[in-house]
């Protein structure tokens, strides 16, 4: 049988080349690959996201005012900081609850909302029973994910946009979760309409590839920005 060869680790993917357009930010593509996480947040933190991604995606929205509702160690408040951007960020450990009910009608609306929320239990964060990944199930982990995303709908104003960085993955007890799949689906269901191409995040730097595991899975080596926009008044959901 004739061995097969396969690229190492170090070889390099060569992206393809984006078509000119009008965009501000012509590096913001379908392909998002970007090895340095920039100067934003404490990359300690578990889970933490790259700057760069935010700080592209604002500028291509020309967002003035944002609102992060679970904001971890503040990559996109560092970010709207470094811009001049005004930012509401917040977080369970910051006493928020981005799940509750009516978490932003204090704060007014905004036209960008953030939103990298928990990928169920693929990372546990904390032992809060309000922490979306310590939901003991996904029927549970979704209920509680479908109140977040409507209070981000509630806080979007007409045309604003909602970023949310997901990720799927395969759970040792229910198999392989398409939480990218159920982001769009409750999105649809709340009236929102997918604005943009899915942009797959290379994800650099991730914890699980130093890891060795026993099972076989295809690994995941991507998250996915997916950015819908709020229908203006007037328009039908």
């Amino acid at each position: 049988m004739r061995k097969r060869s396969y690229p190492s680790p170090a070889d390099f993917a060569l992206l393809p080349r984006a078509p000119r357009n009008a965009s501000r930010v012509p590096a913001l593509t379908s392909l998002y690959h970007n090895p340095k996480r920039g100067d934003y947040g404490d990359s300690r933190y578990p889970g933490n996201c790259s700057g760069n991604l935010i700080r592209d995606l604002l500028d291509y929205y020309d967002a003035r005012r944002v609102l992060d509702p679970m904001t971890g160690s503040g990559t996109c408040y560092d970010v709207c900081r470094d811009l001049g951007i005004y930012c509401i960020p917040d977080d369970l450990h910051a006493g928020g609850d981005a799940a509750s009910v009516d978490a932003f009608t204090e704060l007014g609306s905004f036209d960008f909302v953030w939103l990298h929320p928990p990928y169920w239990r693929m990372k546990r964060y904390s032992d809060d029973p309000r922490d979306l990944s310590t939901a003991k199930t996904l029927k549970a982990f979704l209920e509680g994910y479908q109140r977040v995303l409507h209070n981000c709908v509630d806080a979007l104003a007409p045309y604003g946009h909602l970023a949310v960085l997901m990720g799927d993955y395969s759970d040792p007890d229910v198999g392989f979760v398409p939480l990218t799949f159920h982001t769009k689906r409750i999105a649809f269901d709340l009236g929102l309409r997918q604005c943009a191409t899915d942009i797959i995040r290379f994800s650099h730097g991730a914890s699980s590839s130093t890891k060795r595991y026993r099972s076989s899975f295809i690994p995941g080596l991507h998250d996915v920005c997916m950015v819908f926009e709020k229908p203006g008044e007037g328009i039908e959901r």
